[in-house]
């Protein structure tokens, strides 16, 4: 396909191909919404143009049509990306830790770490640490105090983010998920807590967001 000033024109989709020049990764790719024929157009297309490819909230129906055409292509079920990199990057990044307030947060925490991993960051998980029992986190202090930057993933109230920030120097990015009952109104009470958290140092993405975690994150370990 030609090139348009920076961006490849497929007609249902013009292709970003100039991204990874200019905000250091490129263009990323939402699945929903898009067939599996523009999938595979699109990726074509970046991998055409010596692109990293990174699918978000990919199926994994989606990824085994993906990958008969493209055998490289990894998946992480969890966290519903598909990625491959074309290129090998000799260094990575400062440690970014990915912490979990429970299991069922674990998905968006993932997709964050994924995400971090593909764009070069080195990745340390530490999953099941809410506040309802505390001494969790606590005993993994040393780990967290090592980080460059924090991502916290936590549903119910989301009472974590504040509970980690207090504890470090590093900035903290907070993910509100939409785990919890009918009060937590699917994310929001979450959301709700971290926009209003009393410890300086905390950014918060939108609900369910481990890929927008995940790329701060890295902008910043840059």
């Amino acid at each position: 396909m030609a090139l348009k000033t920076g961006f490849c024109d497929l007609g249902f989709a013009k292709v970003d191909i100039d991204r990874q020049a200019r905000r250091g990764f490129a263009e990323v790719i939402y699945c929903p919404g898009k067939t599996r024929g523009q999938l595979k157009k699109i990726s074509q297309e970046l991998i055409a143009n010596k692109q990293d490819i990174l699918l978000t909230r990919l199926e994994k129906k989606d990824f085994a049509y993906l990958k008969k055409s493209f055998p490289n292509l990894k998946y992480n079920p969890l966290a519903k990306i598909g990625f491959l990199s074309p290129k090998r990057r000799a260094k990575k990044l400062g440690l970014v830790v990915v912490i979990s307030a429970g299991t069922s947060d674990i998905p968006v925490a993932e997709e964050a770490a994924v995400t971090l991993e593909v764009m070069g960051n080195q990745v340390k998980k530490l999953y099941d640490v809410g506040v309802a029992g505390v001494h969790r986190i606590m005993s993994n202090i040393g780990l967290i105090k090592k980080a460059q930057i924090i991502i916290v993933v936590a549903g119910m109230e989301g009472a974590l983010a504040s509970l980690v920030s207090g504890l470090i120097k590093t900035p903290v990015i907070a993910v509100p998920t939409s785990c919890g009952y009918g009060a937590n109104f699917g994310g929001l009470s979450a959301l709700l807590t971290m926009l209003n958290s009393c410890s300086p140092g905390v950014a918060v993405v939108n609900i369910d967001n481990g890929f927008g975690a995940g790329y701060f994150a890295s902008l910043i370990n840059k």
